[in-house]
């Protein structure tokens, strides 16, 4: 009860911090405020802090709401990033990455409206399971096959930093699968850039029985044949997500 009624008291503080520095919560659920105070040790006045430096960066990068298709055809395209139909054990949207697909954009923009696109799709295609503003998702890196031209640590960086900034308290895990032995150093450099929250949720996958865990945790269901699962892979762009994030 006590925790309740400091949750509640915590809310009520940020509420009034967002409007102290000029911006405001009104069309903003309890839930979503929670998020940004979890990811600040429920510190009301750094959780406000970070929620309007939030608003600003999305009213700045998604005036409109959310990214159109039309917007990232490019990194579309490439058809790296796949969306599983069917949530994971813990109902959660599983998100996966076939590093082998994607080469380092020369549109870096295009890349960043990418990520958010991508995001704000997996999140949103979690309404229907969840409450709305506690949606969290799995992410897969899929490293198999990769080869040098397929490194890009820039763009794994600005992932990392827009969950953490932009997305707090979204991620649920991230499994890195099939990770080579030159990888390994770009992993130790990424990690530098990468809160301890976060990397607590990294879950490096290098052997027999790790699969297996990796294989229960996520669930047959939702991964497709090749790790393992009863599921076919779909790419983002064919999974048909009614409700997009505007928030």
């Amino acid at each position: 009860m006590d925790r309740i009624r400091n949750g509640e008291t915590a809310i009520t503080q940020m509420r009034k911090s967002v409007q102290n520095l000029g911006s405001s919560t009104e069309k903003y659920e309890e839930a979503t405020l929670m998020r940004f105070l979890i990811a600040r040790s429920m510190d009301p006045n750094k959780a406000a802090k970070m929620f309007v430096e939030w608003r600003k960066w999305r009213t700045a990068i998604v005036p409109g709401g959310f990214v159109n298709e039309s917007e990232v055809s490019d990194e579309l395209g490439a058809r790296k990033i796949y969306l599983q139909s069917q949530m994971s054990k813990d109902g959660y949207p599983v998100l996966i990455i076939k590093v082998n697909k994607h080469f380092i954009s020369k549109d870096q923009p295009q890349l960043k409206k990418f990520m958010i696109h991508v995001l704000d799709k997996t999140i949103a295609s979690s309404f229907k399971e969840r409450e709305i503003g506690n949606e969290k998702l799995i992410v897969i890196v899929d490293l198999q096959h990769i080869t040098y031209k397929n490194v890009d640590a820039r763009a794994l960086i600005t992932g990392f930093q827009f969950l953490q900034a932009y997305y707090p308290e979204r991620l649920a895990k991230c499994y890195f699968l099939h990770m080579p032995g030159f990888f390994v150093r770009v992993w130790k450099m990424v990690s530098y850039f990468v809160e301890k929250t976060t990397l607590d949720k990294v879950v490096i996958i290098s052997n027999e029985d790790a699969t297996k865990e990796f294989v229960k945790e996520v669930g047959e269901g939702a991964l497709p044949k090749e790790y393992g699962g009863q599921a076919e892979l779909i790419a983002i762009q064919d999974l048909v997500v009614v409700t997009h994030l505007h928030n």
